[in-house]
């Protein structure tokens, strides 16, 4: 497992970023948030884009998304975490 800091994906938010791989092969893209406020419908297109910026920066696509949030989290963020094939884990 390799942690990526936000500042090398040229972004300012206070995020673990974590790149992984497992037994078979597969990557993995790992989120850590902790925040106070709440996870709203329209942090889920933030975290999108900052995973589209980590592609590139690893010049690879990720077979699995994964996201731990330590914060309150709308419903309805869930499920468009869901949909935008995240696991999230609160």
């Amino acid at each position: 497992m390799q942690q990526i800091t936000p500042k090398e994906l040229g972004i300012r938010n206070k995020i673990s970023i974590y790149k992984a791989t497992d037994t078979n092969g597969y990557f993995w893209a790992i989120f850590a948030l902790n925040q106070k406020t709440r996870v709203l419908q329209k942090d889920v297109e933030k975290y999108d884009t900052i995973f589209a910026k980590l592609v590139d920066f690893c010049d690879h696509n990720f077979k699995y998304k994964v996201i731990f949030i330590e914060a309150p989290l709308c419903s309805k963020a869930k499920e468009k975490f869901k949909q935008h094939q995240w696991r999230v884990y609160v």
